[in-house]
């Protein structure tokens, strides 16, 4: 693939390989809590597990199955509404859009974020 058709990264970035994909790809981390929220998004998209876990604060990773394939879940889009970020902790609120058995849903997330050393992880979050 040329640099002019380059793959429009899922979390709604023009480049997949300038956005989400060395994350995911293990060459780098998130430097920010928007960035982590935006990979994650992206390894949701893509169906990477390994990721999810891998950027999930230790004490509250989940066990099990992270994503439910048994309702495929077409992921239409991401928005960002608002961050913040102080020192070790971080909160980003976004609406994913994505359809279930056709029907179109939207999950709106407050997450949180902390800092495990000098990585950010996704904490847990309120949905509405």
């Amino acid at each position: 693939m040329s640099k002019t058709e380059q793959k429009a990264c899922p979390c709604g970035n023009p480049s997949y390989a300038d956005c989400c994909q060395p994350y995911l790809e293990g060459k780098a981390r998130p430097p920010d809590a928007v960035s982590l929220m935006r990979s994650r998004y992206t390894a949701y998209v893509l169906e990477n597990e390994e990721y999810l876990r891998l950027t999930w604060a230790e004490e509250n990773r989940p066990s099990g199955v992270i994503i439910e394939k048994k309702q495929p879940t077409k992921w239409i889009g991401l928005k960002i509404l608002r961050d913040q970020e102080h020192e070790d902790r971080a909160t980003v609120e976004f609406i994913a859009s994505y359809k279930v058995n056709g029907r179109m849903q939207k999950l709106h997330e407050i997450s949180r974020f902390v800092k495990e050393g000098s990585e950010w992880v996704y904490f847990d979050g309120t949905y509405f």
